[in-house]
């Protein structure tokens, strides 16, 4: 059986999974986060999300800034956060964690 979810139902269950996303922020319909790592580390994390993106069908916008990569997830053009949205920077975590770890 399925279940229907209200549009407030589901923006609080992706409310509730961003807040076990430590280090993102909320930016309007976009979630950000900043990274400090070398630029090995960049390159690594950069093609661990562009393997996950592709797989979801997302285009996260990543950066190099100084000692910094910067991550933006979402749309920005008033639609609304997806759960792919969230998965992903579920993902990205886990990448940040191996790239960093190794």
């Amino acid at each position: 059986m399925r279940v229907l979810f209200s549009s407030r139902a589901k923006h609080d269950y992706l409310s509730d999974a961003l807040t076990l996303l430590s280090g993102w922020t909320r930016e309007g319909e976009q979630i950000r986060r900043t990274l400090v790592i070398d630029d090995t580390q960049h390159a690594a994390l950069t093609e661990r999300v562009k393997v996950v993106a592709d797989a979801l069908h997302l285009r996260p916008e990543i950066s190099r800034r100084a000692d910094s990569t910067q991550i933006r997830v979402g749309h920005g053009s008033g639609e609304p956060l997806t759960e792919g949205e969230v998965l992903l920077a579920a993902r990205i975590e886990d990448a940040y964690r191996a790239v960093t770890e190794a």
